[in-house]
């Protein structure tokens, strides 16, 4: 009576009472399937067989004992690491070969530690001190200068100008006017409170007035339209008899045609041309 067989699928030989590995429903002895299928070390180059351990990262395979810090020669298994330039390191090798420095005690910053970074530099957040102070800034707004680097608090207390409206510290986009500071949302037309930062303006007794205020309260009017007449906009205007006209407005009080560079009369108060006057 005949006992079926069971062999290696690639040499053949029988497996009968020896160690074999199943691979996709199809059986191989321990020496095949390791020639066919296992991975090489990258370390040694030697296949990883069956016995041991096969430890992957990103496509490459190790021995458990040659998964190493590249560096120290630490082993890895189960503990955090770093890869750089196709090495495997510890957190300890890496951050000092790799960490950024902090910029005041010098020392290695951790990696997962909180770190302050500006303009290229980084501190560990207990190291970022108010210039000042010497308290953490922390997350909070800070403000470069001189080399250092100052709370809002400080530097307003130490370096801002304090605006002569509000008394409150300007940090940035201020205005002066008169050698004074002003906040620019303080700089305001006397008369009517408009900002005027940004825009024309006056002044009479060092009080600053928009231009509207000022023709209101100040400029002469026309006997025209009774409309102020002010210079500051630019505009010309005529001035007969401590009287004014707005130049578009200077015209003959009977048919309207301009006399500005012309010739008029005077009748009582209106103003007349030549035409118009010799007909009265």
């Amino acid at each position: 009576m005949s006992t079926e067989r069971f062999d290696c699928h690639y040499c053949k030989e029988s497996l009968l009472g020896n160690k074999y590995i199943m691979k996709e429903d199809t059986q191989y002895c321990t020496k095949c399937y390791e020639n066919l299928f296992s991975n090489c070390c990258e370390v040694c180059s030697l296949p990883i067989g069956c016995n041991c351990k096969d430890l992957s990262y990103k496509d490459c395979h190790w021995h458990e004992q040659c998964f190493k810090c590249a560096k120290c020669s630490r082993p890895l298994v189960e503990k955090p690491f770093a890869a750089k330039d196709e090495q495997l390191l510890c957190t300890e090798c890496y951050s000092h070969e790799y960490s950024s420095k902090c910029s005041t005690c010098k020392k290695t910053i951790m990696p997962g530690s909180r770190k302050m970074e500006y303009k290229g530099n980084s501190w560990h957040e207990t190291c970022f001190l108010c210039h000042r102070c010497q308290q953490p800034i922390g997350t909070k707004s800070f403000i470069p200068k001189d080399n250092g680097y100052f709370c809002v608090s400080c530097f307003e207390k130490q370096f801002a100008y304090q605006c002569c409206a509000c008394k409150k510290a300007i940090t940035t986009g201020g205005v002066t006017y008169n050698d004074k500071p002003w906040h620019r949302e303080c700089f305001l037309c006397i008369g009517c409170k408009k900002q005027l930062s940004g825009q024309r303006f006056t002044s009479r007794e060092n009080y600053p007035y928009c231009l509207d205020c000022f023709s209101n309260l100040y400029a002469k009017k026309c006997v025209g339209c009774t409309k102020p007449i002010t210079s500051l906009a630019g505009a010309k205007y005529i001035s007969f008899e401590e009287r004014q006209w707005h130049s578009e407005c200077f015209t003959c009080m009977q048919c309207s045609v301009s006399l500005v560079g012309r010739g008029f009369l005077t009748q009582r108060d209106d103003i007349l041309c030549t035409d118009c006057g010799r007909e009265k």
